[in-house]
């Protein structure tokens, strides 16, 4: 989905786009059929999103901004945190107790790191870049997440060269078991 040409516009959707689909599957009953695609839904946007954000944002932040490498790792860090709760979560079925305390652990997660990002992380980039340096950020990030991986995997590299080489082959791999078991990417 386009949110807008630059990445703090993408960034801002990405998140919102995550709030409301938590709060669309907290007010679904567990025995809803639908819980369990929404929260594969979920799991792909956060995933493709920290993805995108680790190959190609993270990277200008840490060089262009005087405290970026301790707010990449910071986001970092909460993606990797992000990606733990939803592979834990990956093989619960929604009326599993788990699940209701994994989402609840994973709301609380996502809008702290959300928040974070917003209010620290988008505002000094944005005075750190032109225009046009933004713009072909957001270019890159929605790229990036068309062939990004659907499903979690905590222990993939997290930072170039080495993402950008792994995420793709993880990605196309994810879409094919995606594909193949009916499991919505």
């Amino acid at each position: 989905m386009t949110h807008g040409t630059g990445v703090i516009a993408e960034i801002r959707a990405d998140h919102r786009e995550a709030q409301e689909r938590i709060a669309r599957l907290e007010a679904l009953p567990v025995e809803d059929l639908r819980c369990r695609a929404l929260a594969d839904e979920l799991t792909a946007l956060l995933v493709r999103t920290a993805v995108a954000e680790e190959t190609h944002v993270y990277p200008v932040v840490r060089e262009r901004l005087g405290n970026g490498r301790e707010l990449a790792d910071q986001e970092v860090s909460a993606h990797t945190r992000i990606e733990e709760i939803l592979k834990e979560l990956e093989d619960l079925e929604a009326d599993d107790p788990r699940f209701t305390e994994g989402l609840s652990t994973l709301k609380s997660v996502v809008s702290a790191q959300a928040l974070d990002e917003e209010v620290r992380l988008l505002p000094e980039l944005a005075r750190a870049c032109s225009e046009q340096e933004l713009n072909t950020l957001g270019q890159l990030v929605r790229r990036t997440k068309e062939t990004a991986p659907t499903r979690p995997h905590p222990s993939l590299p997290t930072a170039p060269p080495a993402i950008t080489f792994v995420a793709p082959g993880v990605g196309f791999v994810d879409r094919l078991r995606d594909t193949l078991s009916g499991r919505p990417h």
